[in-house]
């Protein structure tokens, strides 16, 4: 391999480490090896092996393709590319000028969030129409009480420019059909899965799942030892050798798992988030030695073990519960739970909460998870509400402020919070 390819593979790697795909100087010659006994002519070669050796879970693959694909390129389509690029460029900075001009209320420009200000820069022509046509509408009043409307005009652009940039984002993460179905349905937003999507999500989290418990126990594996030498195991070795005890072995340290306490909403529309989390946190067999199971609506009810067996059935065992569409009382759900003999947390307990914090007494709720938040050794809550909309929900500023929040609106948020089970 000439030194060219050798520059270039450098900083194809360097590439891929910001990114965030875990590339070192392994990896690196790995694939250098590889590639010396190849016929790099042939790209579709080149990009398996390559994808072979710094990608390996669906996630890093993905990101491995797109960085591959703007990497090696041709001179030509990387002189197209450079030239599109400059003019997609030219395009933006025209369309930022217009918009600095058209966002303005009596001669000066409305008070927006930078990122708003880009959402409506890269909208459609059709929805900026769509703005101005509402600002006309509004100008009479405006000239009336110029204070008034222009607080209001700021208020009705900030509204259509969030929905705008929730659309965006929830395009952005579906795909435009470059992503395979799977990876598609990883980052879709769980509260959009269809009935037929259910079976390939209930695949992907058990794949998943197998990830992270293997995660989980190399971790475990490559820690050290107590630092206490293990007398049996050490005699036992030596007698292997004729009694030379040269290999000493130490006890190592016991594994603690922890003891989980689910807490899961399954009102309304809380039910298809709580039994795709339920799945994920059963399929994790590392994380805890065991777990106990409660599910609330207007009422708390302890789930049998043995329901949960078949997570298939989950949604017929909620509804014949009872506890199905009704209302969502939070507050209530944790002092009873906080109340009951024996206790079911404690200091060596995760209290886990899937919940979205709608509920009828959002004050008594915030008490009654302060008493489980002191109560418990640690308090872990699940959130399916994208956290673009965290600001604007006054319930989710509230319990935020007194646990550990995580937002799990997809599949692949879902996977993230789970690690932070292991930690």
């Amino acid at each position: 391999m000439t030194e060219v390819y050798l520059e270039k593979l450098a900083e194809f790697s360097a590439l891929l480490r910001q990114e965030g795909l875990a590339v070192g100087l392994g990896e690196t010659a790995d694939a250098c090896e590889i590639l010396t006994a190849l016929d790099l002519s042939d790209r579709e070669t080149v990009y398996l092996a390559l994808q072979a050796v710094y990608a390996k879970s669906r996630e890093e693959q993905a990101v491995f393709r797109r960085c591959f694909d703007g990497f090696f390129v041709s001179v030509e389509k990387r002189d197209a590319l450079r030239r599109r690029r400059e003019e997609e460029a030219r395009e933006l900075a025209r369309r930022r000028q217009e918009a600095e001009q058209e966002m303005q209320v009596n001669g000066r420009s409305i008070d927006l969030r930078e990122d708003l200000r880009e959402v409506y820069v890269r909208m459609g022509e059709d929805k900026r129409e769509q703005l101005r046509q509402m600002l006309e509408k509004m100008q009479g009043n405006l000239q009336r009480s110029p204070k008034l409307y222009g607080n209001f005009i700021r208020s009705v652009f900030m509204r259509f420019l969030l929905e705008q940039q929730m659309s965006m984002e929830d395009d952005a993460a579906v795909g435009s059909g470059e992503l395979d179905p799977d990876m598609a349905l990883l980052y879709r937003d769980i509260s959009q899965f269809k009935e037929t999507d259910i079976p390939r999500a209930a695949a992907l989290i058990a794949a998943l799942s197998r990830q992270l418990d293997a995660q989980l126990t190399r971790r475990r594996q490559g820690q050290g030892h107590s630092g206490k030498l293990d007398f049996r195991r050490t005699i036992r070795r030596g007698l292997e050798t004729g009694g030379s005890f040269y290999r000493l072995d130490y006890r190592r340290k016991r594994r603690k798992k922890r003891r989980l306490v689910l807490l899961c909403d399954v009102s309304g529309s809380m039910l298809q988030f709580s039994e795709f989390a339920l799945r994920f946190i059963k399929s994790m067999t590392e994380v805890s030695e065991s777990s106990r199971t409660f599910l609330f609506s207007e009422e708390l009810r302890e789930v049998d073990p043995f329901a949960l067996q078949n997570m298939d059935a989950f949604r017929e065992y909620v509804r014949a519960s009872g506890l199905f569409g009704r209302g969502t009382d939070l507050g209530g759900a944790l002092e009873a739970l906080t109340r009951r003999r024996p206790a079911p947390l404690g200091p060596a307990a995760t209290l886990l909460i899937l919940s979205d914090t709608k509920t009828i007494d959002v004050p008594r709720a915030a008490q009654a998870l302060a008493e489980a938040r002191r109560q418990a050794g640690r308090v872990l809550w699940l959130n399916p509400i994208p956290q673009r909309k965290w600001p604007y929900m006054a319930s989710i500023q509230t319990m935020a402020s007194l646990c550990q929040m995580a937002p799990c609106s997809t599949l692949d948020e879902l996977a993230r919070a789970c690690r932070r089970l292991m930690k």
